[in-house]
């Protein structure tokens, strides 16, 4: 059994092969590859693409799905602590996906349930399981996902789709433009890394100068539930929307338009319907990608790939804490982990830097 909490827990070779049963499985369904297991819905967060996606992905592969989609439904509204919540709920499934506002929740919750854990989202840290369906898609489309030019386009701070598809991408020597103004710009954490790795980046403030050059163009929502201060979320809302006349004939005809989901404004309705918007097929991929998912986290197929040494060290620290406010350290008893890296020490959980 195997979790997927990270897009970083994987090797170029499984991203590979989880890509490959996807593909598999669009093909040639195999609905009773999961018949008689049972999975945990558990959804702390509004959600719409994502539950649903897992949710008819289970069904597809046989599963049965029970769960929950609002805190308000579950006995967190009594005060029940996530620790408990997972314990409880790993008695009655097989495997658990789980959404949270909590950042590191889902490392958290793989360390103590006895059944895998697949992240649905943790806050504004990652969200592996659309990295795969947006790399799927990328290739399927494309044909490659070497030496490409990405364009991220919104909310570079708080996107966890960015944070985890730049993490996918940065093994497939791409280069990355990220346009954002500047208080919601990459996290300089991530700044490091790419940097650490020598791998091609430029912020920018606008993408009007790099259109013509790019292969893809992934535009993100400006979330306002992410912003502590609701002033900075009115001085960035809406500053980005790209409609029909500024995309066609200024981009690579090739070129492909993708987006998370939901949408509020930054895409008009008048690129639906052109060559270049994927972003609806994104989603609709999103069916075989999870499917993969579950039959790996419940054995049912196996990627054949062989172990992955630890890159970085992990190493537990008594006398330091995680500072960011968001993180699961700060809300549930957890073991304090540290990752060390030759460019900082980082939180186990929610990978923001610490000092030590």
């Amino acid at each position: 059994m195997k979790s997927f909490l990270s897009i970083k827990d994987l090797s170029v070779q499984e991203i590979y092969s989880i890509l490959d049963l996807a593909e598999q499985l669009d093909r040639h369904p195999r609905p009773e590859i999961l018949s008689g297991k049972i999975i945990g819905s558990l959804f702390f967060e509004p959600s719409t693409r994502t539950r649903l996606s897992f949710i008819s992905a289970a069904y597809r592969v046989g599963a049965k799905v029970i769960g929950f989609d609002s805190p308000d439904a579950s006995s967190i509204k009594k005060g029940e602590s996530l620790r408990d919540t997972i314990k409880m709920v790993e008695a009655y499934t097989d495997a658990i996906v789980m959404r949270h506002s909590i950042e590191g929740a889902a490392k958290f919750a793989a360390e103590i349930s006895r059944v895998p854990i697949l992240n649905a989202g943790d806050g504004a840290n990652e969200h592996p399981s659309q990295t795969l369906l947006d790399v799927y898609t990328i290739k399927k489309q494309l044909g490659t996902l070497e030496n490409l030019k990405v364009a991220f386009v919104g909310d570079m701070k708080y996107g966890r789709t960015v944070h985890s598809l730049v993490k996918a991408l940065s093994n497939f020597r791409c280069s990355f433009y990220f346009v954002a103004p500047e208080i919601i710009q990459l996290p300089s954490y991530l700044v490091r890394e790419l940097k650490e790795r020598g791998i091609p980046y430029q912020l920018l403030q606008n993408y009007e100068e790099i259109l013509p050059q790019i292969d893809v163009l992934y535009m993100t929502r400006i979330q306002r539930e992410r912003f502590e201060n609701q002033e900075d979320f009115q001085r960035v809302s809406g500053i980005y929307k790209i409609s029909k006349d500024k995309i066609l004939g200024k981009c690579k005809e090739e070129m492909i338009i993708l987006h998370p989901l939901p949408r509020v404004d930054e895409i008009a309705i008048d690129l639906d319907d052109t060559k270049h918007a994927l972003y609806f097929q994104q989603a609709a991929n999103g069916i075989p990608v999870r499917s993969a998912l579950f039959a790996v986290a419940l054995g049912a197929k196996k990627l054949d790939i062989p172990e992955q040494a630890e890159k970085n060290r992990v190493d537990s620290f008594e006398k330091s804490r995680c500072r960011n406010m968001m993180c699961v350290t700060n809300y549930e008893e957890t073991d304090n982990k540290v990752i060390r890296t030759s460019y900082g020490d980082y939180c186990y959980y929610c990978g923001k830097e610490i000092q030590l």
